[in-house]
């Protein structure tokens, strides 16, 4: 059951407090951003994390539900729950170019905003902050999902994060200039490698000796690139050969390849990868080779849900932000916080920092641009936001409730 609150008073307990944090909260942006570690070894943010969440006074779990790098705090028991993901690792070569060091300090913020007036304010129901490593290709959610870190799901009310982009994408449903967006609805990915066997040979001196492994990954290629002209446009194959061969004289038997395939729909995904597999076996049969292929966690479309999309919006709304519900044009990528609103009711909305026109993420300039004090400003009012939403959704039965609703409705 919720429980009466002034929200006027727990809207200043929220944002007089966090901007009491938000020097110290800097210093652990710049800390995650400087050093910039990759899927399941982010090991420094995981401490510098849990190290500050600890000197602020809570009990924090450290290598949690068989990650290392993951790690939890919790306050209050019994009632319904919200949890805000905290995501903190980054790119190969670029650094945060996704800019997961602002998505660790708007949750962080969002965690202590609500963390302080909760407590002030004697609200019954439990928050937690869930430390999600491994966004960035290692699927850290789905392994969080199967090791039980959302169980019961019944009992999670809102699960909520926000994602930096630039502020130039954010054009919204009206076309429209905004400064954030509530319901970022990512792509569902399918993530496979495909190995292809074959016989080494003498290159020159017999090659009909040789079974092709590198032709089977080169043909399977050639016949994505053909199969793309028959696709949605908001579709997306992408793959790259991870192992080709090792020296031109010598028939290659051993190739891997990489690929990503992506749908609005995990549904429309699935039906796009046994396309796309058909190109391989093709390939497999046209060279003689035997084909295998490795899976891993998929990406699940993200369904971020309207009732708590629309108490964000209002929240962002009294810190002056115009957010609107959708952006103009979609945005096809994708995120393992997608699973997690196919298991709870969640919103995984996004915010605008600034940057050069035509700067897009996974670049070295947006790294850049997400290191800067005025991104720490942008994420730590989005954090204010989250912390006003996980609020409402702890006291107000309704907002609970609805979202739940809307959540029922997600494969209707």
């Amino acid at each position: 059951m919720g429980s009466k609150v002034d929200i006027e008073q727990a809207r200043h307990l929220v944002n007089s407090h966090l901007d009491e944090v938000s020097a110290q909260l800097r210093e652990v942006n710049r800390a995650i951003h400087d050093n910039p570690e990759l899927a399941y070894k982010e090991f420094q943010a995981h401490d510098t994390i849990t190290s500050f969440l600890e000197k602020q006074g809570f009990d924090v779990k450290r290598k949690t539900w068989g990650l290392d790098t993951s790690f939890e705090a919790t306050i209050g028991s019994g009632g319904r729950q919200v949890v805000v993901c905290c995501e903190y690792d980054a790119l190969p070569d670029i650094g945060h170019g996704c800019g997961h060091n602002l998505i660790a300090t708007s949750s962080i913020a969002a965690f202590l905003g609500a963390a302080h007036a909760l407590t002030k304010l004697g609200v019954p129901g439990r928050l937690r902050i869930l430390g999600t490593p491994a966004e960035e290709g290692g699927g850290g959610k789905a392994k969080l999902i199967t090791a039980g870190a959302f169980n019961p799901p019944e009992d999670v009310a809102a699960s909520i994060m926000a994602h930096p982009m630039s502020i130039h994408r954010m054009i919204g449903s009206e076309g429209s200039q905004v400064s954030g967006v509530a319901g970022l609805d990512l792509i569902a990915s399918f993530k496979f490698r495909v190995e292809f066997r074959g016989v080494t040979a003498h290159a020159a001196g017999e090659p009909w000796n040789g079974v092709n492994a590198l032709d089977a990954a080169v043909a399977s290629y050639n016949n994505v690139s053909l199969l793309r002209q028959q696709i949605r446009p908001d579709e997306r194959i992408h793959g790259v050969i991870e192992v080709g061969g090792t020296v031109p004289n010598v028939i290659t038997d051993y190739t891997r390849m990489n690929w990503y395939v992506r749908a609005p729909t995990t549904k429309r995904g699935a039906l796009l990868v046994e396309r796309v597999k058909a190109c391989m076996e093709a390939a497999a049969v046209a060279t003689a080779c035997k084909v295998n292929y490795i899976p891993t966690d998929t990406y699940e479309s993200v369904m971020s849900n309207p009732v708590l999309c629309k108490t964000y919006i209002e929240e962002m709304a009294v810190l002056g932000e115009k957010v609107d519900m959708k952006l103009l044009e979609s945005f096809n990528a994708s995120t393992d916080m997608g699973n997690v609103t196919h298991v709870v009711p969640g919103i995984h909305s996004g915010f605008g920092i600034q940057t050069a026109p035509g700067v897009s993420l996974h670049s070295r300039e947006f790294a850049a641009a997400a290191g800067t004090d005025d991104s720490h400003e942008v994420a730590m009012k989005s954090g204010k936001g989250m912390a006003m939403l996980a609020i409402k959704v702890l006291v107000d039965d309704a907002i609970a409730e609805n979202a739940r609703v809307e959540f029922n409705k997600r494969y209707d």
